[in-house]
């Protein structure tokens, strides 16, 4: 087709989407006019924020057709070069996922085959790394390459999630290559880390899930997700932190802004959880776990990995005690362990060998004198009292080598003096 053409074709579309529609005609001649102009970063802006808004904006055709997918069709694909390929590749998945969510439609296979042949279409225009990033990465933002998948059968969506993992492998390289000083380089880590985060909540392990989540919640705006994604995602994040195997910063967890939205809820005691076992605090983990008994056994995977959250409380209660210990006081009684961490003192040296085993301490254990002696603790993120007490050890710190120095000091000019 011709540029005349293509031009003739999108204005008449244009035009007549807004005589059909009369409530949405400031927005389509707002379109007609970007695109007479040829102000093309303003009409993809544009075009971004109209096709945000199914709930307002989306409609059909006189022919019953999509009207995302026919503005694609007729009036945003012919003149995809000389668009940004990131927000391109955004709007494409927002058309692709009005064909998930439109009732007349709901088809997986139709939404994955707009992502798929504009992928394929873009990777044609040129081996420009940042374009290839930008246009791949882009469209992965809004996971319907994962999505897509639970509106087909079983077989289908096993497919699905295979192709969604060979994409997430190939391009997290890509990822890495991209600063984060970049302008849109945010906009496209949440893009990844939403469909990796999607793929393992399908497939799991929970301890990938987790990964996946905590660098997604790192990228994304909470503003940009309903409440209801961000209840659930609160939800799959406090659960995986709690039965992920090798999960032990709750603290993270704890700081995220998400887990804001369980507060007042019927989940909220999984933030009491989690706060608990990010203080060491076996008691408080087992006082809220008992006053929420029945809650907890709505929770499969907590009952099923029940064994294994409780171990991960009695290591983290055995590396808070080792973190409030000033540094030239972490030989440990096992008797003393034993209290902290509330298990019988037979079973401290068990509780010290998975410690070490899991690199969560460092040091030397003494079975005769049944001691440990640590030199090291993992880092982790730390709450306000946390950190208060870090800062009181610091000030003490600074002010013992002060006086050392001057020690030092007083002593040296003695000895030059003699």
């Amino acid at each position: 087709m011709s540029p005349v053409d293509i031009t003739v074709v999108a204005l008449e579309h244009l035009e007549s989407m807004s005589t059909l529609h009369p409530d949405l005609s400031e927005q389509y001649s707002n379109l007609v006019g970007l695109y007479q102009r040829k102000l093309w970063h303003q009409l993809t802006m544009s075009t971004l924020e109209f096709v945000s808004q199914p709930s307002s904006t989306l409609r059909t055709t006189a022919e019953g057709v999509n009207s995302y997918l026919a503005l694609f069709d007729k009036v945003i694909l012919p003149i995809d070069k000389k668009l940004n390929p990131l927000t391109l590749a955004r709007i494409a998945s927002a058309v692709a996922f009005s064909l998930l969510d439109d009732p007349p439609y709901r088809d997986g296979l139709a939404a994955r085959a707009i992502l798929e042949n504009f992928l394929e279409k873009r990777d044609r225009l040129g081996p420009a790394a940042t374009l290839h990033a930008e246009s791949r990465l882009g469209l992965l933002g809004l996971t319907l390459l994962a999505r897509s998948g639970e509106a087909l059968t079983t077989e289908s969506s096993i497919k699905a999630l295979e192709a969604t993992k060979e994409l997430i492998n190939k391009n997290r390289p890509i990822l890495a290559e991209l600063a984060d000083t970049e302008s849109e380089a945010a906009i496209v880590h949440s893009a990844f880390y939403e469909t990796a985060m999607t793929y393992r909540k399908a497939v799991g392990p929970p301890e990938a899930y987790y990964r996946e989540a905590i660098q997604y919640v790192a990228y994304t705006s909470l503003n940009e997700l309903s409440q209801a994604e961000r209840f659930h995602l609160a939800t799959d994040l406090s659960l995986a932190a709690l039965t992920g195997e090798g999960v032990f910063n709750f603290g993270e967890v704890v700081a995220a802004p998400a887990l804001q939205c369980l507060e007042g809820t019927e989940l909220y005691y999984l933030v009491e959880l989690l706060s608990a076992g990010a203080r060491g605090d076996v008691l408080g983990f087992q006082r809220v776990a008992d006053a929420h008994a029945a809650a907890i056994q709505m929770q499969p995977s907590l009952v099923s990995r029940a064994e294994a959250v409780k171990e991960k409380i009695t290591l983290l209660a055995l590396v808070n005690m080792i973190f409030e210990r000033p540094s030239l006081e972490r030989t440990l009684s096992f008797e003393d362990i034993a209290d902290r961490v509330v298990v019988p003192i037979d079973q401290v040296e068990w509780v010290i060998m998975r410690a070490l085993s899991l690199k969560l301490i460092k040091g030397t254990m003494d079975q005769v004198d049944q001691t440990v002696d640590v030199h090291w603790v993992m880092p982790r993120v730390l709450d306000n009292k946390q950190m208060s007490e870090l800062a009181t050890r610091f000030g003490e710190w600074a002010v013992k080598v002060s006086k050392t120095k001057d020690y030092m000091l007083e002593h040296t000019g003695a000895l030059l003096n003699q």
